[in-house]
């Protein structure tokens, strides 16, 4: 069977430096760091006080008041940025078959807020069982691909993903893999994640997992940084519109990158820690790069998972050089969650959204909050340190894992006709 080629005609992102996908491009390459105090609820009681948080989103600019309350946070972050992708890609009810459109989206945890407002009031009461209607709804994290199908209308493949911090590369890899079998002509696909509450930034504290640098938020995202203590907890969203391209050439669409291969392995090590040699790491690039038919010399920038915690950095950058030998002191590093944070389920669509800009526009987005070097890190390689850097990107390399040993990878490259 010949597989059809797939390629990217439409993103949408809301993120912790940006609103949409002009102003996160801007953030990340001018390296503004979107880590400040919460302000989603009273966190002075918390070890960790801070964390990248969405500015200025108000769902009722893409939705009615009325049917945003029926809605988590994660779900209405899931429209908007629909919306915006769909816009991009020229697409609307209208021009669209919408049995050969479908919905691949994802969450790592979902609508948590919900559960824990509800069980909260719950608990407030005198032990009558006053839940509102919506909860479940509202909780469940499938809801996000089946609003976002209710709304454009689009009756292709749907479903949810879930792979903790790997879910919506994960999400990409089905999307990518239904459309070259000739399932779909258009998917959207990408995901949410909103959790910047009591519940998740306790539970991430409990486990020791998050930055306390409370004195100066806006570095606590430090990657490869000798003092790194946790990752920074971030919210966002995001959407790539994936497209055959026969379809895409027919209807005449601006066409972004070719998404090349992807890939998916487990380290079947650990429920919280990576393989301390980056097995699964190296496993997953590896077949990512089967996957496109590449040599690992044809990638010129990793947008690596780099959460700027004590181990998963390392065990990463050891898979790196072990994928890409010599070449993997020519190629680009950067860790962009040194801007936006770490966005969960979020990570894996706003990180690949980062690669594709830099195939697009050829620059390299960087790794801000570099201090002291890493005695554990090899110094040869490029991090992309402070500033962003001009060089021409044939292909990305996008890397997400998470908890429970999940690795996904997705590789997107120059579209050439």
């Amino acid at each position: 069977m010949q597989l059809k080629r797939v390629v990217v005609t439409g993103m949408g992102a809301i993120t912790p430096i940006g609103n949409t996908l002009e102003e996160y491009w801007q953030g990340l390459i001018n390296g503004v760091s979107g880590a400040g105090p919460i302000t989603q609820f009273d966190a002075s009681k918390f070890r960790t006080r801070f964390a990248c948080e969405i500015k200025g989103f108000d769902p009722t600019q893409y939705l009615e008041k009325k049917e945003a309350r029926k809605l988590d946070r994660f779900a209405q972050l899931a429209l908007a940025v629909s919306d915006q992708a769909m816009q991009d890609a020229g697409l609307n009810k209208e021009n669209i078959n919408p049995d050969r459109v479908g919905v691949v989206f994802a969450s790592g945890i979902g609508g948590m807020t919900t559960f824990q407002n509800e069980i909260i009031d719950f608990a407030k009461g005198d032990g009558t069982p006053r839940f509102n209607p919506f909860f479940i709804p509202k909780l469940i994290l499938d809801i996000a691909a089946g609003q976002i199908s209710m709304r454009h209308n689009l009756r292709g493949p749907n479903f949810a993903v879930v792979s903790a911090c790997a879910s919506s590369t994960n999400a990409i890899m089905d999307a990518f893999n239904l459309i070259r079998l000739g399932k779909a002509d258009i998917i959207l696909t990408g995901g949410s994640e909103a959790v910047i509450n009591e519940a998740g930034v306790g539970g991430f504290n409990a486990m020791k997992a998050m930055s306390e640098r409370n004195d100066d938020p806006a570095t606590a995202s430090r990657p490869y940084d000798k003092d790194r203590d946790g990752f920074v907890m971030g919210e966002a969203a995001g959407v790539l519109v994936l497209e055959s391209l026969d379809h895409a050439i027919a209807r005449g669409a601006k066409i972004y990158a070719e998404i090349a291969g992807c890939g998916a392995t487990a380290d079947a090590y650990h429920i919280t820690a990576p393989h301390p040699e980056g097995l699964g790491a190296k496993n997953v690039m590896l077949s990512a790069l089967e996957d496109a038919g590449m040599r690992a010399d044809e990638i010129d920038y990793i947008n690596t998972h780099g959460t700027s915690t004590p181990v998963g950095d390392g065990a990463e950058v050891k898979a790196i050089t072990q994928v890409f030998g010599e070449h993997a002191y020519v190629l680009n590093i950067s860790a962009t969650k040194s801007m936006t944070g770490h966005c969960l389920g979020a990570a894996g669509v706003i990180e690949s959204i980062a690669s594709i800009m830099a195939v697009v526009h050829d620059i390299i987005p960087p790794t801000i909050n570099h201090f002291t070097d890493d005695p554990e890190i090899d110094p040869r390689l490029n991090f992309t340190f402070h500033k962003a850097q001009q060089k021409t990107v044939r292909a990305a390399l996008s890397n997400t894992f998470g908890f429970g040993g999940h690795n996904a990878c997705m590789i997107a490259k120059k579209y050439q006709p």
